[in-house]
């Protein structure tokens, strides 16, 4: 996801990214605990995604 993509998005919808990452980083944790993950490179992906996301309601909230 790029940051220019998030950006676009408003409160309400940042809100709502924010909890399906966290959900697909928990049951990412959770595929990886059972060994069932194909690509471990996926949940460096999805905390990155979430970082993102987090700075940008941030900066969004200081405006």
């Amino acid at each position: 996801m790029q940051p220019k993509d998030i950006r676009d998005l408003g409160p309400e919808e940042l809100a709502t990214k924010e909890a399906e990452v966290r959900e697909e980083l928990f049951r990412l944790r959770m595929r990886g605990a059972t060994g069932q993950v194909e690509n471990k490179m996926k949940a460096r992906m999805v905390r990155r995604d979430l970082a993102r996301v987090l700075t940008i309601r941030r900066e969004k909230a200081g405006r």
